[in-house]
């Protein structure tokens, strides 16, 4: 009996996801809960078991195409398809054994030309293509294995046909003079159409849920951004001092993404505000610490949660930060891990990054920005006896604001107070 294979719930708000891949194709036997296809939705990646036991007798819907929660993609039954799996199998052996009976027949190969005959299965995208030329499928051969036709068996025969088209003679020449006359420089592609050397392709659904969020975020949001300089001598030191122990107790290395995730709940604490969301006319107050850390993955940027992060030990939110960015390089991170942050800390420093403008994630009120540590000259001890010149690790930070509840006094503070907490880690553990 034929069983849909439908597009699952993946998620509060999401409605409509992208076919990212097929993991088996028509004919391929699938066992029950078998992942037989992966749907990139805006956020993450969401492999679909099979809901039983069967073949894939249709697809619908191929990679790349969009479709909505609910939408039927593929078909699955007890039985393969015609001329698929081992129907096909079987036929082999049948083939050699007449192949010496008919030895000088040379019409042999005919039988494959029809290609797509009522029997033969038409892939999704080579029907696509056929509609789009107004082809019949009985006249296109086809070449994948069971008779089935191929997207590549309709292109080839199109190329073919263009080929073989004859070329026009007499009135068409009249039009030579306008190509002699840009011969200068080539003529330029029609518009919307790229050019031989350029490459259209279509967003991802993460990367279009990133556009449409950060200009969100640049038209509603009253995005300011105030910076500071911190120096990182107190921190670097630390960390010499107890990397190795930290790593043999703890069996992860410690970073620099986990004091600034300490410093900054701390200053969260003293402003709330930089942790609040606006709710229309209100202002939602939160007073938990949900820190969420940008890490680049292998579909672009994305950002888990460290969910209490106020609780969390250095230890603890080291570990949490490493199993996050393998998981984002695999795109295995659940749609759960990216929800319901409070406050965004991103580090552009371990691209190379100097100074930027970070962009709040909505419907955040404020991002902390990290960037490159440069050794610099600065002042030590400005104003006192022991002043002087010496050549320090420094780090620009920068933090962008929603400026409707966070005014600019709060984040110059604010930051101020990250850049204390981080010069001297002693405060964060006293709380002082």
């Amino acid at each position: 009996m034929p069983t849909d294979l439908t597009v699952p719930e993946v998620g509060e708000s999401i409605t409509e996801v992208e076919i990212e891949s097929w993991l088996k194709q028509v004919g391929d036997p699938v066992e029950a809960d078998e992942e037989l296809v992966e749907l990139a939705t805006d956020k993450v990646n969401v492999p679909v078991p099979a809901p039983k036991a069967g073949y894939i007798v249709q697809i619908l819907k191929t990679e790349g195409e969009s479709a909505n929660v609910g939408d039927v993609i593929a078909v699955l039954d007890d039985a393969p398809p015609n001329g698929v799996a081992p129907p096909a199998k079987q036929a082999a052996p049948a083939v050699k054994e007449a192949a010496p009976a008919v030895k000088d027949a040379a019409p042999a190969p005919t039988p494959p030309a029809p290609a797509a005959d009522a029997d033969g299965p038409v892939m999704p995208a080579a029907q696509r293509l056929l509609d789009e030329h107004g082809l019949s499928a009985s006249a296109v051969p086809a070449t994948g294995p069971g008779g089935r036709l191929l997207k590549e068996d309709v292109q080839n025969y199109l190329q073919q046909a263009d080929q073989s088209a004859p070329e026009p003679c007499g009135p068409p020449t009249p039009p030579a003079p306008a190509p002699a006359a840009s011969s200068a420089k080539p003529a330029p592609a029609p518009t919307g159409e790229p050019r031989e050397d350029e490459e259209r392709v279509r967003m991802t659904p993460l990367r279009r849920t990133i556009a449409k969020s950060l200009v969100s975020a640049q038209q509603t949001a009253a995005l300011l951004t105030t910076f500071n300089e911190v120096d990182m001598t107190g921190v670097m030191s630390l960390r010499a001092s107890y990397k190795e122990h930290f790593e043999k107790v703890h069996g992860v290395k410690l970073g620099f993404m986990s004091f600034f995730v300490k410093a900054a709940v701390d200053a969260l604490k003293q402003f709330p505000a930089v942790n609040a969301e606006v709710q229309g006319d209100h202002v939602l107050y939160k007073n938990h610490y949900d820190i969420g850390v940008a890490i680049g993955g292998g579909k672009g940027l994305v950002v888990p949660v460290l969910r209490n992060a106020d609780a969390l030990s250095f230890a603890e939110i080291e570990k949490s930060i490493g199993a996050f960015a393998g998981q984002a390089k695999n795109n295995t991170l659940a749609l759960s891990d990216l929800q319901g942050g409070t406050f965004t800390i991103t580090n552009g420093g371990v691209y190379g990054s100097l100074l930027s403008n970070p962009i709040v994630n909505p419907p955040q009120s404020g991002v902390l920005g990290m960037h490159g540590i440069i050794r610099r000259p600065i002042a030590v001890n400005p104003g006192t006896p022991k002043e002087a010149i010496e050549v320090r690790p420094m780090m620009y930070i920068a933090l962008t604001y929603d400026h409707r509840i966070v005014d600019g006094r709060e984040a110059v503070t604010f930051l101020r107070r990250i850049k204390d907490a981080i010069e001297d880690p002693s405060r964060m553990l006293l709380e002082a």
